[in-house]
């Protein structure tokens, strides 16, 4: 198929036009990972971006960046989610949101797996998953014995671990995988992204593979980044599959830029983000 692409921006567009993305995720010792998802996502163009994250966390992911802001989620002294607060929380942060994304630096417990599930299945909106809330995914299907039920569409982002945990199947190859994604987004009604070389990108009936990025860009948050993009390009009025070709692209396009510039071996996930503006300008060109 043709790169999706996102249209030119009308002169009198305000920030209104272009989504309100809601991200949430961040706990100790990974306040970053949720904060990277939040740059991303700004800088591949939604409106307003909103990152709800672990109240102990606040400050240290709001001091990331002036652009988007931030909600804290009520924990006990533990530094757990507490339930049902966060859930009440949860439900006047999400109604407004045009997309959502789970996951980056979530943590894992019970707790926080049923967080997951209860956006999950009650969310109408478009939500990302990622990270922990792919292993909250897992736990839920497992234990259930069949796919969680969702009301609006999905957008699954694995690397082949977590792939292999949704699946609770172990892959000889690559080849391997790509078969069992097919057949695993049909079946869960979902877009999935299985990440890795030449990311492919599948609904069950359509397929593509991604042509762009590197191995510079097997680092920390590089998964990260790639959750900010997609949910902004789905706030843009992208859908689902759509958002998530081009998300890969661009994703990859801003990786081959920044190992011109640093190296694969140097590469950073902060550098990702800080290509993403010139990946976005030749696909304009």
């Amino acid at each position: 198929m043709p790169l999706p692409h996102l249209p030119p921006r009308k002169p009198d567009s305000h920030k209104g036009n272009f989504g309100r993305a809601v991200l949430i995720g961040g706990s100790y010792g990974m306040a970053g990972a949720i904060s990277l998802s939040g740059m991303a996502c700004l800088r591949s163009g939604a409106g307003l971006v909103q990152l709800a994250v672990a109240e102990p966390m606040l400050a240290q992911v709001a001091c990331h960046d002036p652009c988007y802001m931030t909600t804290p989620l009520s924990c006990h002294d533990d530094a757990e989610f507490a339930i049902p607060e966060v859930i009440d929380e949860l439900q006047k942060v999400t109604e407004p949101a045009t997309c959502l994304a789970i996951g980056p630096g979530l943590g894992r417990s019970e707790v926080r797996t049923k967080i997951v599930q209860h956006l999950y299945e009650r969310l109408p909106q478009p939500l990302v998953v990622d990270a922990d809330g792919l292993n909250a995914l897992a736990d839920v299907a497992q234990r259930n014995g069949q796919p969680p039920r969702h009301p609006g569409p999905r957008i699954l982002t694995p690397h082949p671990g977590e792939f292999s945990r949704l699946t609770n199947q172990k892959f000889a190859s690559r080849a391997e995988q790509v078969v069992a994604a097919k057949t695993f987004a049909a079946q869960w009604n979902v877009v999935l992204v299985l990440k890795g070389q030449h990311t492919l990108i599948t609904d069950g009936i359509r397929h593509e593979l991604n042509q762009t990025g590197n191995p510079g860009m097997a680092t920390g948050g590089s998964g990260d980044v790639l959750t900010g993009v997609i949910t902004a390009l789905v706030c843009q009025g992208l859908a689902p599959f759509e958002a998530a070709v081009l998300g890969c692209h661009v994703h990859g396009l801003a990786g081959d830029l920044a190992a011109t510039e640093v190296g694969q071996v140097s590469l950073i996930a902060t550098d990702l983000v800080r290509f993403l503006p010139p990946a976005f300008q030749r696909l304009e060109g």
